[in-house]
């Protein structure tokens, strides 16, 4: 039984390394810049010009985070062709395989299964077609794009490598990339709801290599939990990608995206829970459970100590509402979220590669230690909350990574309100 027992338990998936796309200087886009050059779009008026500058104040981003070259182009709707979008992924995402295979001496052949999560941009031939042709990987590589969901696909290209490397031959490794690509999805209409991303999403992206070898490796995976609500149609439509009236695409994101991501996040937690809890918590949900469920008493649901089954928090940097919202359900403290709170400042919202920054935030500060629990956290479309929980191997020696140039300087004080 025991032999049968070594022979079918899941092999192990470690992290070898990351590393996040360190955005120029060139790329920095102040408020200031970014309302200028939204006052030339033709159909933006002086309202929506005031709604944007209201929001940009009070979203949490700060006057360093980044988009892509064709968006600093008077008449930005010009330029954002096929040509400059591919642009855009190739900068982003070669230089942050670049660093990872520089990190860990990986060299490309050895890389056994590719996978990449770009939701909004699926040209033909696809994005691993670009990363293979660049790096001349191997003709029986396994490798996938997956499209279309949203800011959790991060976690979700984890837990797709994780479920690969069973199959794969012992020490295969796995390169998961993260990006978002922001050239091709610039909204040019005046609803508000869709002119959120335009204020929020920034460029950015990170390369994870995974493995079943220990060797030299940073992190081990410990669970991945998936929660997908969109078999209801409020939750499906929350975040969408649509057309106004006047034909501009865009992504609409609902008025009740926080009560969805809410009811999103209290599934995954459930299943989450028993895996990391300690027994106490765990005793203490079950029976606030069965008192509202079973008994049918008017009892406050009881929310598990998450801060004793982990040391860090990586919070998906949304905005300032998702970070508030999640600090004040599991009772955090302001240091627990500052890793969250700072990416969205120094990056604004890279999607579902914001994770990543956090984590490299965490260890630029020197935070981590051996044997230290993290928890991911992404929402993304459809609507999805998926999480990942990890244990530290060896954290990193420096800072050197997409903090390297700024970490001395955070964190810093955000103003609910900040005046430029």
């Amino acid at each position: 039984m025991a032999v049968v027992y070594l022979m079918l338990r899941p092999r192990a998936v470690y992290l070898k390394d990351y590393a996040g796309f360190r955005t120029t200087h060139t790329c920095r886009i102040p408020f200031a810049s970014f309302l200028e050059h939204a006052k030339q779009l033709p159909d933006l008026n002086e309202r929506s010009i005031r709604f944007m500058t209201r929001l940009l104040e009070r979203s949490g981003l700060g006057e360093e985070t980044c988009l892509p070259p064709t968006h600093h182009y008077i008449g930005t709707h010009k330029y954002c062709t096929i040509d400059a979008a591919r642009a855009e992924f190739e900068l982003v995402t070669f230089s942050a395989i670049d660093d990872v295979l520089a990190k860990t001496g990986v060299a490309p052949e050895a890389i056994d299964i590719l996978i990449v999560n770009c939701s909004l941009f699926c040209p033909s031939p696809s994005l691993v077609d670009m990363i293979i042709n660049k790096y001349k990987l191997r003709s029986d590589i396994r490798s996938m794009h997956l499209s279309g969901m949203g800011c959790s696909a991060g976690l979700i290209s984890v837990g797709l490598a994780r479920n690969l490397l069973q199959v794969a031959p012992e020490g295969a490794h796995a390169l998961v990339i993260s990006t978002e690509t922001i050239t091709p999805n610039y909204y040019l209409g005046t609803e508000r709801a869709m002119l959120l991303p335009n204020c929020l999403f920034r460029v950015g992206g990170a390369a994870a290599l995974l493995s079943t070898s220990s060797k030299k490796a940073r992190f081990r995976l410990k669970h991945v939990v998936r929660t997908l609500t969109g078999a209801q149609d409020s939750a499906y439509r929350c975040v969408f990608q649509e057309e106004d009236e006047k034909g501009h695409r865009g992504i609409n994101l609902s008025i009740d995206l926080m009560n969805i991501a809410g009811d999103a996040l209290k599934s995954n937690i459930t299943a989450m829970g028993p895996l990391v809890l300690p027994v106490k918590e765990q005793l203490m949900f079950a029976f606030s459970f069965v008192a509202r469920k079973v008994v049918g008493w008017r009892v406050k649901a009881y929310i598990p100590n998450f801060r004793t089954a982990f040391e860090h928090f990586c919070i998906h940097a949304g905005g300032r509402a998702v970070i508030d919202q999640l600090q004040k359900s599991f009772g955090l403290s302001d240091e627990q979220v500052e890793a969250s709170r700072m990416t969205l400042h120094r990056f604004g919202n890279t999607s579902s590669s914001s994770l990543w920054y956090e984590l490299a935030y965490i260890e630029a500060k020197g935070r981590m230690r051996k044997g230290d629990r993290v928890w991911m956290i992404g929402f993304g479309s459809g609507f999805k909350c998926n999480g990942a929980a990890w244990e530290c191997i060896n954290p990193a020696r420096n800072a050197d990574g997409p903090w390297a140039t700024s970490i001395t300087r955070y964190p810093v004080d955000i103003p609910y309100v900040l005046k430029h």
